[in-house]
């Protein structure tokens, strides 16, 4: 059986502000939502789930602004919590190790260089961990 390969790159534009939160250890998580078009049909649009840790979710809070184009890379992931309601719930999100604004400095009200791109250190964990109960508390170690 051939290995296994979780690799995703998006173009889109962010649907609203990115919004940064800590966890408990002190790590900075950051998310926010792309609008992705599909280049055959301009009526479809996919909303996906972004999120980035550490350094590169700091860069992504601070640079990236509503209705800017941003280009991302990371690995899909699907995490299980339950509600606040404890019903069982999915989330699809995509964790990214790499984001690449393309708007300009006035473009979507974004800010930045727009030649910026970023990476996450090597040293530094591209995910963490999968659960969470999906609740907005600060304290809980997953904070979305």
């Amino acid at each position: 059986m051939a290995g296994s390969y979780n690799r995703v790159i998006l173009v889109g534009n962010l649907t609203r502000d990115p919004e940064i939160r800590y966890v408990s250890s002190g790590k900075g998580v950051t998310k926010f939502t792309l609008a992705v078009n599909n280049p055959r049909n301009k009526e479809e649009t996919t909303f996906v789930d972004i999120v980035a840790w550490d350094r590169l979710g700091e860069t992504c809070n601070t640079y990236l602004k509503k209705g800017q184009s941003a280009l991302v890379e990371g690995r899909l992931v699907i995490r299980s919590y339950d509600d606040k309601d404890g019903n069982k719930r999915k989330a699809t999100e995509v964790v990214i190790d790499n984001m690449q604004m393309l708007s300009s400095r006035g473009e979507g009200g974004g800010g930045g260089n727009s030649d910026g791109g970023y990476s996450a250190p090597r040293s530094a964990p591209a995910g963490a961990p999968t659960g969470g109960n999906g609740s907005d508390d600060f304290d809980d170690e997953i904070p979305f």
